[in-house]
């Protein structure tokens, strides 16, 4: 890493023009050498003009960039693709994350400790006592879980919104998803890739009155559902699809023990369905375990072409 590394900070932005001005404020306070952009994402309020008329009166470098297609992860998208940095700093624009932790995040990356610093909003309690929603919690625990188990990790906060990262990540960073799991999704990709990952705890505070949160607890915990299914489909597609095969065999076995039974003790079948079905159960299986074998072979293949190109620094 350079000496004097050009610092971004990313700020995706749905309608918050009661915290828009002061976010860029406190970030611009911590960060005065940081260009600091504002991804607007369809705002129907004046979260782009108020954006603007802050960067502009503050004197710093950045500015609006606006995304059409909504969603979090489309934000983030725009940002990365558009905006060139060293080191990129993304948080969100609703003042719940401090900017005067961020030279705290950027840190690790400068050192080259680092591809992805992640600011921990669980570790000191904070989370626990700002955020209102059990269910949001409750959520948050069981991707942790899962993500910690299937990649034999101990992170703290998969999902935080407070994050850094050096330039080699975002520009070999494939974004696919759309919304709020773009964390989430960021985790996976870090994991999965073998990026380095550290976690400081950073405070977490809830919006401020008056500013209300797009999170939906039903709509997101469909979404954990989701992700949860994504994960084991895409990254661990032996273990996904070799469970469906064993639960589809285990029931093809249940279905054909009458049969099988009947035709050992009287050398004829009566219960044709039974046996229809418990054939079809058993070729399910099979399919399903082959699926899950050649999906593995092709994740691995994916691994080793991705590894290439960190070698080859073709971004």
């Amino acid at each position: 890493m350079q000496n004097n590394p050009l610092v971004a900070v990313i700020l995706p932005a749905y309608n918050e023009e009661l915290t828009i001005a002061s976010c860029i404020h406190d970030f611009h306070a911590a960060l005065p050498d940081a260009s600091i952009w504002v991804i607007n994402n369809r705002s129907a309020d004046a979260t782009e003009t108020i954006a603007r008329d802050t960067i502009s009166k503050l004197g710093c470098a950045g500015g609006v960039i606006n995304e059409r297609r909504p969603g979090k992860g489309n934000a983030v998208r725009r940002a990365f693709m558009d905006v060139e940095a060293d080191i990129y700093v993304l948080a969100d624009a609703d003042m719940t994350y401090p900017a005067s932790q961020a030279k705290d995040l950027i840190a690790p990356v400068v050192a080259g400790q680092a591809d992805m610093v992640v600011g921990d909003r669980h570790s000191d309690g904070h989370y626990a006592a700002e955020n209102t929603r059990a269910l949001h919690g409750f959520g948050n625990r069981l991707v942790r879980n899962l993500v910690n188990k299937l990649f034999g990790a101990q992170l703290a906060d998969i999902m935080s919104g407070y994050r850094v990262f050096n330039r080699h990540f975002v520009k070999s960073y494939p974004i696919l998803v759309e919304g709020f799991e773009i964390e989430t999704d960021m985790t996976l990709h870090a994991l999965d890739k073998r990026f380095r990952i550290v976690e400081i705890p950073v405070n977490y505070r809830d919006r401020p009155e008056g500013s209300f949160s797009k999170l939906n607890t039903f709509a997101d915990g469909a979404r954990v559902l989701t992700t949860i299914g994504n994960i084991l489909r895409y990254y661990r597609p032996l273990m996904f699809f070799g469970g469906a095969a064993v639960f589809a065999a285990i029931l093809a076995l249940l279905a054909g023990m009458p049969v099988i039974d009947e035709y050992i003790r009287h050398a004829y079948i009566e219960h044709i369905p039974l046996a229809i079905l418990a054939t079809g159960l058993g070729i399910v299986a099979m399919l399903l375990a082959a699926i899950g074998l050649i999906l593995d072979s092709i994740t691995h293949q994916d691994k080793r072409r991705f590894e290439l190109a960190l070698l080859a620094r073709r971004f």
